[in-house]
């Protein structure tokens, strides 16, 4: 990779990490359940995005996997979440 790409990939990475803040604030004094739940999936996006930005530095294909797993498991979490949120049970 070259020196260019290098120094972008770790700017997004730093934007990345800092966007990390507001969100877990979020988490943690969002008022209501669905600011939260929503604070906590940008969370899982961002950790995502983290990951690959990761494996990009380090040229490695196997950590692509694990974020593809955190996606799925994110994502299933969240239909969880939100289905608790409306329904008041999960399944």
């Amino acid at each position: 990779m070259s020196d260019a790409a290098n120094m972008l990939v770790q700017a997004g990475l730093t934007v990345m990490v800092i966007l990390l803040l507001p969100c877990a604030y979020r988490v943690l004094s969002g008022p209501t359940p669905a600011d939260r739940l929503q604070a906590t999936d940008t969370i899982t996006t961002l950790l995502i995005g983290i990951i690959v930005l990761l494996a990009l530095l380090q040229d490695s294909s196997f950590v692509i996997d694990i974020s593809l797993a955190l996606a799925a498991f994110g994502l299933v979490a969240t239909l969880a979440v939100a289905r608790y949120l409306a329904e008041g049970r999960v399944f």
